[in-house]
């Protein structure tokens, strides 16, 4: 019996003539949008500094890109389905679903256009700072754009007339952008005609530097430079429109067997396409007239459903890169992160995990301290071995080099690299076979399953003895997120915990013995199940008159049988708080459940559990969410926090996340959020506060 099976019985079994209850799990994809939504309030929020509004207007652009990609691509392919062919298991109608999908959007893409009116043109150009749209070049700036044009951009360029004679069909790349123009002869006016032309935004900057005017900043968008010289390009053709498109297309890779064969070369072969796959989001500017948008629907076998009207401009994740000419006043000031005294005036690292374990707490400390564990690992001549699961590797990444030079230093390496950690298998693909020619001995997924734990094991040998050091995290080994992501990581010498740890990556190699765990929990073993365990502990002690409380911090909740154990331990006078930052498909229909979503500076992206226990509290932290993916698709792994000081550090980030009257919202129910204000109470900013409080204890 799989873990999946046995808490399916724990669920059942406990149910306590509740059966009739209906509990509303609300929608995983509108409680996504939701997020998405919270997202683009931040952009509205006139407190932020202005090219941090900026910023989020890009991250919702970019995280819509990608639900199209991944989830309406999910929805459009169950829809193609005859309807007595779908699983019983699927029990949304899909046509339905994408209705609600795109009435939401739509809605959302409304607001984000007045914002990005608002914001980017009007406010910039209060601060001097001017993007040229749909408005005339200045003279002095016209000689600029047409030489950037013919000496930059010309080259890039490959414009077609769709139906002209011997014309080619330009294949419309996944993301991209173009511009899609209706042109007449001149000699001919009679006739029409459509073209097509890349726009070559990853060859070059989205946005043109122009020159000062009156101390004025002056930019244009690499789409208007090419707006600017069409005429040039279509010598003979009247220009009668021009507007921009793009479209998304289904990134998911789908490998019908990962039992069989080499599962990279696989991987490896539906990578190349990634890029060609079925339209899910035509994306125009809605100024488009219907003949030009039908012409293209034709020839590119796009549908009704997959239309999207838009803005000018598409890509708008490419502000992320807008220059900022006023650093830092228009940006947030930079924050170093803290030292920890004890580590920097340590000879060694593992001398000082000897004495007691460390938590490290990203981005408010430094994650160089990740760095120098697998630094001093790979120069150690005492460290025999090292360990270490990757799922989501920098692109230049300082811990696979230390690997490199482990393995080059005479060590023994082993490294578990997840090819399937969608978008990118391409980089992790790269990385796994520089260390495999450097002697380090490479594990790739699981078949039919992904490893998402983030942990590593090291293995020293000094005075006879063999002793361990272990990372169990939240996060990814991944220095350039770490300086965005809030995560936390464990470093621990606990030989209880670390021959436990062993065991995973026994596992994780082959070996065929059922691993049993009492410390650590690890889905496809004992995560699931010791949850719902803790859950109904609460539950006992609340229907004993005692306390029963859970503070439960993840960045989606969408597994049924852990929102249906919630929803009943609630009922039974367990108090419930929820911190949710995306994903939430339990709506607070209780009293005793609270649920808040935090979006701030920082990415939320711990997962830590809180369990009240009579007052002898237990504190998990781990690399799983509970979704049904996380806890019966993949291998994670939860770690206890035993030491009552690191213990503290952790509850205090809670207690502050669930105090935040400032960038915290109260979540109503699937779709409805509603921000948390002070009202009396002094304010709270969790992360600003939980760095202060911090920087206090960092010794």
């Amino acid at each position: 019996m799989n873990e999946q099976e046995i808490a399916s019985e724990v669920v059942e079994e406990n149910k306590f003539g509740l059966e009739d209850q209906i509990y509303s799990f609300g929608s995983r994809d509108l409680s996504w949008l939701s997020f998405n939504y919270r997202v683009l309030l931040e952009a509205e929020d006139a407190s932020l500094p202005l090219y941090e509004r900026i910023k989020f207007l890009a991250i919702f652009s970019s995280n819509l890109d990608e639900f199209y990609r991944v989830r309406v691509a999910h929805w459009q392919n169950l829809a193609q389905i005859e309807k007595e062919k779908l699983k019983s298991t699927i029990p949304d109608n899909p046509v339905i679903v994408l209705r609600r999908i795109h009435r939401t959007v739509n809605t959302q893409l409304q607001k984000y256009g007045r914002l990005f009116r608002k914001i980017i043109f009007d406010q910039l150009r209060t601060e001097g700072i001017i993007i040229y749209q749909n408005e005339n070049i200045l003279k002095s700036h016209r000689d600029v754009v047409r030489h950037y044009f013919r000496s930059k951009v010309l080259t890039y360029l490959h414009p077609v007339i769709l139906n002209a004679k011997k014309s080619r069909l330009l294949f419309l790349n996944n993301k991209c952008l173009y511009l899609a123009l209706s042109i007449r002869r001149k000699r001919d006016e009679s006739k029409r005609y459509c073209a097509l032309l890349n726009i070559p935004s990853e060859e070059l900057p989205r946005f043109v530097n122009l020159p000062d005017i009156r101390g004025k900043k002056y930019y244009i968008f690499l789409d208007d430079v090419i707006r600017a010289n069409l005429e040039f390009l279509f010598p003979g053709y009247f220009i009668e429109e021009c507007v921009s498109i793009k479209l998304n297309r289904d990134a998911d890779l789908q490998i019908d067997d990962e039992f069989s064969g080499n599962l990279a070369e696989k991987i490896r072969t539906h990578l190349s396409r990634r890029n060609i796959g079925n339209p899910s989001r035509f994306l125009f500017d809605k100024t488009a007239s219907p003949e030009l948008i039908n012409y293209l629907c034709e020839r590119y076998g796009i549908s009704q459903h997959e239309l999207v009207p838009g803005g000018r401009y598409h890509n708008l994740n490419d502000f992320m890169s807008l220059p900022n000419p006023k650093f830092p006043r228009l940006s947030y000031p930079t924050v170093l992160p803290l030292r920890i005294s004890s580590l920097d005036d340590a000879h060694s690292i593992f001398g000082a995990l000897k004495k007691r374990d460390i938590m490290l707490h990203f981005p408010y400390q430094s994650y160089d301290y990740v760095l120098r564990f697998f630094n001093e690992a790979a120069i150690d001549p005492k460290v025999r071995e090292i360990k270490i699961t990757l799922y989501r590797i920098a692109s230049n990444s300082f811990i696979a080099n230390s690997l490199i030079n482990a393995a080059q230093n005479g060590k023994k390496v082993t490294v578990f690299v997840e090819l399937k950690a969608r978008f990118d298998e391409e980089n992790n693909l790269r990385w796994a076979e520089k260390m495999k020619n450097a002697g380090i001995k490479i594990i790739y997924s699981l078949p039919g399953l992904k490893v998402h734990a983030k942990v590593a094991l090291i293995t020293r040998k000094a005075g006879g003895e063999k002793i361990r050091y272990g990372y169990l995290g939240t996060g990814n080994f991944n220095e350039k997120t770490a300086d965005l992501y809030a995560d936390h990581a464990l470093l621990t010498s606990n030989e209880d915990m670390l021959k436990e740890l062993n065991l995973v990556f026994n596992y994780l190699t082959g070996h065929p013995e059922p691993p049993v765990f009492n410390h650590l929990l690890v889905a496809q073993f004992n995560m699931t199940t010791r949850f719902l365990e803790m859950i109904e502990r609460e539950v006992q002690y609340a229907l004993q008159g005692k306390k029963g409380h859970i503070i439960i911090k993840v960045n989606n909740l969408e597994e049924p049988g852990m929102v249906w154990a919630l929803c009943r331990a609630a009922d039974l006078g367990v108090k419930i708080d929820l911190i949710a930052r995306s994903i939430c498909c339990l709506t607070p229909e209780n009293s005793n459940i609270r649920i808040i979503r935090l979006v701030d500076r920082y990415l939320e992206h711990t997962r830590s559990f809180w369990f009240n226990n009579d007052g002898n509290d237990e504190l998990y932290l781990a690399s799983a969410d509970w979704m049904t993916r996380n806890l019966y698709h993949r291998i994670e792994v939860g770690f206890p926090v035993y030491d009552p000081k690191l213990k503290k550090e952790i509850e205090q980030e809670l207690l502050f996340q669930l105090a935040d009257n400032t960038k915290a919202f109260l979540i109503k129910d699937t779709q409805d959020q509603e921000k948390i204000k002070p009202g009396n109470q002094p304010k709270v900013r969790a992360q600003v506060d939980y760095h202060k409080w911090l920087k206090e204890r960092c010794v």
